[in-house]
Order: structure tokens, then sequence, then C-alpha cells
């Protein structure tokens, strides 16, 4: 009989090497069916045994039923012909039994990738739901800004249109005040004409009444001659009262024309100070009015270039979510295929080792050994930070032993800033953050979030003034750690007992916005090996 022999150095190669989840999962199917091929050629052995003895059973058979009776071999033909259809009940159950506990494995197989998938689409939805809301906030600002110089401009039209009907309004007094002075300059004129001819008469009359005077005298003194000297003095004063008469009356005339031309003198220069005044707010308006629009075109270019710029933003998130939808649903795709490969693979292989169970069973032959080989631990991590290129790697790590089974740990992480989140301690001890910068990082009110499973979340918050030092590393001790509180690279949480432990384990640091700065996320499986095969459950 041919025995299947383990191969402990390709296992430990396979530990040591980086693989891979796909890489693993088409190793684990080749074991699968190397050793199934093993335990076909223990089988097909042990058929080609059994068919030699049978052959020399038969001849055996042969040589007693030549001296048996008819009865007995109508007996035996009886008897052969009710065991073949108690073998084919038999094995009509067996492959009834073996298609049911297909149909169980891949069901199960379904639910727990629909599971993980479920998971991981929320984790996803998660992502981008917070990258939505960081893209609405910024479009909220946006919008805020572009709310704000509209009001402005609106605000500063309406001061424009104050300020032109106030220009409007000053240049129709201005175009009063100039009707005005025109007419006043015009009063002006005419008034000094008349002034100038009423001086002008005055002097012709005052030349005519002297003329008069002096005529009068003359023919008075000729007069005089003739008349008595008593005579003469009552018309010398007669004359000299009516001289006196007429030179109080053009003196009158004269400081009624002077007081007209004064009057008109001081409307004259009030009319001119008016338009002076005038004159200096309309050009305050104008000034007012041009700054005005220097103001709206600078608002107008500055509301422009706003507007191209959220555009622009705009257009660029809209692009990279496009891409990462479309990354996404590539990797949904490719992650689809495999798992269409993968369950068709484990159908076949299912029922290829449910057939072998049951000619073995029929057969009663052992199975054989189930010797263990190691796990590794593998854990992948990207970084916003650098090239955004995702890394996989493998890390030996302790064994832990259940029965003949270890647990696989699949770790993934992520982060877009200056801080990263060591490897998970399994025991919800503590969480470690590293700075690989060279600059200070300040980590005031971020806070650091876990959850294991589906328990409730835990949350740490680290104080307002935290700053995680450049190339430094912080840890923060849960309280059932046993660690002292040594600030700053030793946080000591004390009313929380434990971070957690589970299966499914997902740890971010969120900073004070809100935003997912780093994450990491860690699954475990356990693995059963037999021979050169790996069976996941």
């Amino acid at each position: 009989m041919a025995t299947a022999t383990p191969s402990r150095e390709a296992g430990r190669l396979a530990a040591s090497t980086p693989l891979s989840p796909t890489r693993i999962s088409r190793l684990q199917e080749k074991q699968d069916l190397q050793h199934l091929n093993d335990r076909l050629a223990v089988y097909i052995d042990r058929v080609r045994a059994l068919e030699l003895e049978n052959d020399r059973l038969m001849v055996k058979v042969s040589e007693k039923e030549e001296v048996t009776t008819r009865e007995v071999t109508g007996l035996k033909s009886l008897y052969e012909a009710e065991l073949a259809d108690a073998r084919r009940v038999l094995d009509e159950t067996a492959r009834e039994r073996a298609r049911l506990q297909i149909d169980l494995g891949k069901a199960q197989a379904d639910l727990d990738e629909a599971t993980r998938s479920a998971k991981k689409k929320d984790n996803d939805l998660a992502a981008v739901v917070s990258r939505a809301s960081g893209l609405e906030g910024q479009l909220n600002k946006s919008e805020a800004a572009l709310s704000t110089a509209l009001s402005q401009n609106a605000a500063l039209t309406a001061e424009l249109a104050d300020v032109k009907s106030q220009l409007a309004k000053a240049e129709d007094s201005h175009a009063v005040a100039k009707r005005q002075l025109e007419a006043e300059t015009l009063m002006r004129v005419d008034l000094e004409n008349r002034c100038q001819s009423l001086s002008e008469e005055l002097e012709f009359r005052k030349s005519m009444f002297e003329e008069e005077v002096r005529e009068s005298r003359r023919r008075q003194e000729q007069r005089i001659v003739e008349v008595d000297s008593g005579v003469r003095q009552d018309y010398e004063f007669k004359l000299a009262q009516a001289l006196q008469v007429y030179l109080e009356n053009a003196k009158v005339s004269s400081e009624i024309n002077d007081k007209a031309m004064g009057t008109a003198r001081e409307e004259l220069q009030e009319s001119r100070m008016r338009i002076e005044s005038l004159g200096y707010q309309l050009n305050a308006l104008q000034k007012q009015v041009a700054a005005s629009e220097d103001r709206i075109r600078e608002l107008e270019e500055i509301l422009s270039a706003e507007r191209d710029k959220h555009r622009r933003a705009i257009e660029g998130k809209e692009q990279e979510m496009s891409e990462l939808r479309e990354r996404m649903n590539a990797q949904l795709s490719e992650y689809q295929e495999l798992l269409d490969v993968k369950l068709a693979l484990d159908m076949e292989i299912n029922a290829y080792r449910k057939l072998l169970e049951g000619e073995e069973h029929r057969l009663k032959l052992s199975p054989s050994q189930s010797p263990r080989v190691a796990v590794s631990r593998i854990t992948g991590s990207s970084s916003s930070r650098s090239s955004k290129r995702k890394r996989v790697e493998a890390k030996d790590v302790p064994e832990v032993e259940i029965g003949e089974g270890q647990l696989l740990v699949s770790e993934e992480a992520t982060a877009s800033g200056a801080v990263t989140i060591s490897p998970t301690d399994m025991d919800g001890n503590a969480v470690t953050l590293t700075n690989e910068t060279e600059q200070d990082q300040p980590l005031g009110n971020w806070r650091l979030k876990r959850q294991a499973d589906d328990s409730d979340e835990v949350i740490y918050k680290f104080s307002p003034k935290f700053t995680l030092k450049a190339g430094q590393s912080v840890t923060v001790w849960s309280a059932d750690a046993g660690v002292t509180h040594s600030p700053p690279s030793d946080l000591l949480w004390k009313s929380q007992a434990s971070w957690g432990t589970g299966s499914d384990i997902v740890t971010s640091l969120i900073n004070a916005d809100g935003e997912v700065r780093a994450s990491i996320h860690d699954l475990l499986s356990l693995i059963w090996w037999q021979a050169t095969t790996c069976v996941s459950v």
C-alpha cells in the first residue's frame, strides 16, 4: 500500500516566503489535489489488490461451482443480486450524502464570503462617506465664501446706486445753480448797465443843472442890475433852496442805486460760492463712484477666480472619486473571478474528497495522518504620503496551536499622513502610533478608535496639547496591561480595562475634523493542515 509523505520543507519555505493571499489559496488548492492524488493512488492499489484477490476467489468459486448443485447456484445468484442491490442503495446514499455535504460547504462558503464582502463594502462605504462629507464641507465653505462675495457685491451695487442717485441730484442742483448763476449774471449786467445809465444820467442832469444854474445866475445877474437889491436876495434864496432840493434828490437816487448794486454783488458772490461748493461735491461724488466701480470690478474678478477655483476643485474631487470607484469595481471584479474559481475548485475538491472517503469507508481503508506546517502572518499596508502603492510582506509570528491547526492573521494597514498604526496587539493591551517623518505631528483632540467584531466602539481622545515628536512612538495602554503612566511615550488609559479582542479588529486614527488619517484591519482565521493540504475554517 502506498502512503503519502508530508512535505515539511515545502511548508517551511512557504512560511518564510512573502506570499499574496491569492498565491496562498493557489498553493493550498495544489496541496489539496496532491493529497487527494496520493489517496487515489492508495485506493487504486487497494482496488487492484482486491481485483487480484477477486480473480483468485473467482477461480476457486468456479472450481467449487462444478461440484455444487443447481440449488446452491440459484441461492448464490439470488444472494449476489440482493447484495448488489444493497451496494447500489448504499452507493446512492453515500453519493447523496456527499452531494448534501458539498451543498452545505458551498452554502457555508457563500455565507462566509458574503459576510466578508459585506464588511469590506461597509468599510469602503464608510471611507467613501467620510470622503464625501469632507468634500461637502469644502463645498459648503466655498458656497459660504461665494454667498459672502455676492452679498458684498449686492451691498456695493446698492451703494453705487445710492451714489449715482446722489450724483444725479447733485448734477440737477448744479444745473439749477448754473441757471441761477446765468440769471443772476444777466441781472448783474442789467443792474450794472442801469447803474451806469443812472450815473451818466445823474452826471448829465448835474451838468445840465449846473448849466441852468449858471444861466440862471447870469440872467439873475442881468436882472439884479434892474431889480431891487431886496428882490435879488429873495431870488437868490429861492434859487439856493431849489438847488439844495435837486441835489438832495440826486443824492437819494444815487444811494438807492448803490444799495441795489451792493445787493446784486452780494447775491453774485453767494451764487459763486454755491457753484464752487456744488463743484467740490460733484468731484467728490465722481471720485466715490470711480472708487466704487473699481471695487466692484475687483470683487467681480475675485468672485470669478473663486468660482473657477471651486469648479476646478469639484472637478478634481469628482475625478478622484470616479478613479476610486473604477479601482474598487476592478478589485471587486477580480475578487469575484477569483471567488468563482475558488468555489468551483472547492466544489470539485469536496466532491473528490467525499467520493474517496466513501470508497475508503466502504473498503475499510484508514486515512493518512495530518501533519502540521508553519503558518505565516500576512500584512498589507498602503500610505498616501508616498507612492500610494500597496505592499504585501510576510512576517513570522509565534505559532498558536489549537489541536492540529494554527491561526492565520491577515492585516491591512493604511495611512494618509505622518502617523501610522503599528501591528495590532491581539491581546487588547495597547495601541502604538509612530511618527515616521522628520516633523512633529500635533495630535490635540485626535481620537483613537477600535471596534472588535460586533462589540461597541472603544474611543480614546488625546489631550489638546499633545504632540508626537518626529521619529518617535507613543503607546496607549489599557488599565489591565499593568503599565505605569509615563508620557510622552507611554499613556495609561485608566478608565478602559481592555482595547478589545476578536477575529475582526479595526483600529482607526481620526483627526479633530473627523477625517480618518490612519487605520489597520486584522482578520483571524483557523487553518487545519492535513499532509500537504490546509483547510481554512
